[in-house]
């Protein structure tokens, strides 16, 4: 159990202040004053608390963090939150947040730090689809951090305008575009105005959960356009310049859902197996003529891909399956996978399908 005298800070993670006979009491009141549950923070358990700021998207700013920070200090229990033991007032929210009386102590877990490796991608131009938000973001915001030219491809001009002013002095082309119209994909050849080193297919959409009986032709068309076709379209037309330069890399960016049936709908499940079978064949083709061409499959990852729900029967069966999942980490952490293929850092890797999902495949 936590004690009260540990310092809570906003570097603490929000599993500690949970379990924090203070910090848990003051964290629960005001989600309970904002309409919400503490099951809402369950899959950012493990970062720091600061994390909110940015994660939930303007429900928590800076001065709130920093309100709570000083609450706990002060030792301001909420009146809805005391017990009915007037000599130990916190005790029975404390024994809520520990989960039982005698629980074992936790150790709290290191955050993952991100560690540029400065010149990485010094001297190459890398295109990354989806740059605009997510894991497309956050793979564009590490090649660039680690010296490379980044062709930013996204659908959105407004998230690439706010992606490029996020880093002033990086050397970042944005390109808003539509991976499916094979116009577009000449303009972002065009963009990079040169050779091309690597290639992120990051960009995809998610399905409506529905299994193959229940699926509607257009959820079908839209998902295959973009998660199979923008991927095709790009691969086919960076690959006749690597092979004139006998290298290149290509990381397409699969699924949890390309390794088992039970990570989403029928349409999604059969398109990051597509890009799988995409990448498998690329790289058994090109790998001789000095191409590598793998994929990533993501686990559970926060980023603005939302899934929504048409069926029931897909609900539910979605839901049991994901019993195992753990929780979800931040699109940096996918962009770590995805460098470190893109990268030379990846040398005499081809073909692979690298499972970058806490463990969710071992299950």
């Amino acid at each position: 159990m936590a004690s009260s005298n540990t310092p809570l800070s906003a570097d603490s993670s929000i599993a500690t202040w949970l379990a924090h006979p203070v910090g848990g009491p003051i964290i629960r009141d005001t989600l309970t004053n904002a309409g919400q549950s503490p099951d809402a923070l369950r899959p950012v358990s493990r970062l720091a608390l600061k994390r909110l700021i940015k994660l939930s998207k303007g429900s928590f700013s800076a001065e709130m963090i920093d309100d709570l920070v000083r609450r706990v200090d002060a030792g301001e229990i909420p009146e809805s939150a005391t017990g009915t033991t007037p000599e130990h007032p916190a005790a029975d929210s404390a024994a809520d947040a520990a989960g039982a009386v005698d629980a074992p102590p936790t150790v709290e877990r290191p955050e993952w730090v991100e560690r540029i490796d400065t010149g990485r991608f010094t001297g190459k131009t890398v295109i990354v689809t989806g740059a605009g938000s997510g894991i497309g973001r956050a793979t564009a915001s590490r090649v660039a951090r680690e010296g490379g030219r980044v062709v930013a491809v996204d659908i959105s001009t407004e998230r690439l305008e706010e992606f490029v002013a996020e880093y002033p002095g990086a050397d970042i082309v944005p390109v808003s575009a539509d991976i499916t119209d094979d116009a577009a994909i000449a303009r972002i050849l065009d963009a990079a105005g040169g050779p091309i080193d690597a290639l992120a297919n990051v960009a995809g959409i998610m399905d409506d959960m529905t299994p193959v009986g229940e699926i509607s032709d257009a959820v079908w068309r839209r998902v295959f356009s973009i998660n199979v076709d923008g991927t095709m379209k790009l691969m086919r037309a960076v690959i006749p310049g690597m092979l004139e330069r006998a290298t290149g890399s290509i990381v397409n960016v699969a699924s949890e859902a390309a390794l088992r049936g039970s990570a989403a709908g029928a349409a999604y499940t059969a398109s990051k197996h597509a890009v799988v079978g995409l990448t498998k064949s690329g790289a058994f083709m090109y790998g001789p003529s000095g191409l590598r061409i793998n994929a990533v499959a993501p686990g559970p990852t926060i980023t603005n891909i939302e899934a929504t729900f048409a069926s029931r029967l897909g609900e539910d069966r979605v839901r049991d399956g994901m019993a195992v999942m753990p929780d979800p980490v931040e699109s940096d952490a996918l962009a770590a996978s995805i460098t470190f293929l893109l990268s030379d850092d990846g040398v005499n890797i081809n073909g692979v399908v690298l499972a970058s999902d806490g463990g969710w495949s071992a299950a």
